[in-house]
Order: structure tokens, then C-alpha cells, then sequence
């Protein structure tokens, strides 16, 4: 069953933000995930959530998105993200 992973970023230093995706793409690559959506246009239609930039993923199952998360490269490019921006995330299994 898919796992999707849903961030939602604020971006503070878009220099060191771009270091780290040219990381994190072909991490992701490896892993088998692929993005959905990432930063385009979105529109809150209710509630109080105002999102800053939204990333969609989709990975094979959540075992692969958690081998991909608390693994040694992500975690590493995760130092780098954490420096120049904060997120949100969540994931959910597909049907």
C-alpha cells in the first residue's frame, strides 16, 4: 500500500534551501518515492491552516518512507533543511 507524505515549509534561506534538494532528489529517486505536488498554488477552502509551501510524496508503503526518513542520508540532508527552514509533516497510507 502507497504511503504518502504531506510537508508544509517555511522557507527562511532559499540559497541553503536549494542545497539541500539537490540532495534530497535523488535520495528520493533511490528510496522509489516521487513527488506529486511541490510548492505549486494551493488554496485553504476551510479551517485556520494557512500553509506555506506544500510537498506531496508519494513513497512505495510507509516502511519505505520510514527507512528513507531515520536513515543516514536523509538525517544528514535534514541538518541542512532544519538550518534554513521549518516544516510540518505528515504521513498516511493510500488505498
Amino acid at each position: 500500500m502507497s504511503a504518502y507524505v504531506i510537508f508544509d515549509v517555511e522557507i527562511r534561506d532559499m540559497a541553503k534551501y536549494q542545497e539541500f534538494m539537490a540532495g534530497v532528489k535523488p535520495a528520493l529517486e533511490a528510496a522509489g518515492a516521487r513527488y506529486l505536488a511541490r510548492g505549486g498554488a494551493h488554496k485553504v477552502y476551510e479551517g485556520e491552516w494557512e500553509p506555506r509551501r506544500i510537498v506531496l510524496l508519494e513513497f512505495p508503503c510507509v516502511a519505505a518512507w520510514e527507512q528513507f526518513y531515520n536513515g543516514p542520508v536523509y538525517q544528514g540532508l535534514k541538518e541542512i533543511r532544519d538550518a534554513c527552514s521549518s516544516a510540518r509533516l505528515v504521513s498516511v497510507e493510500g488505498l
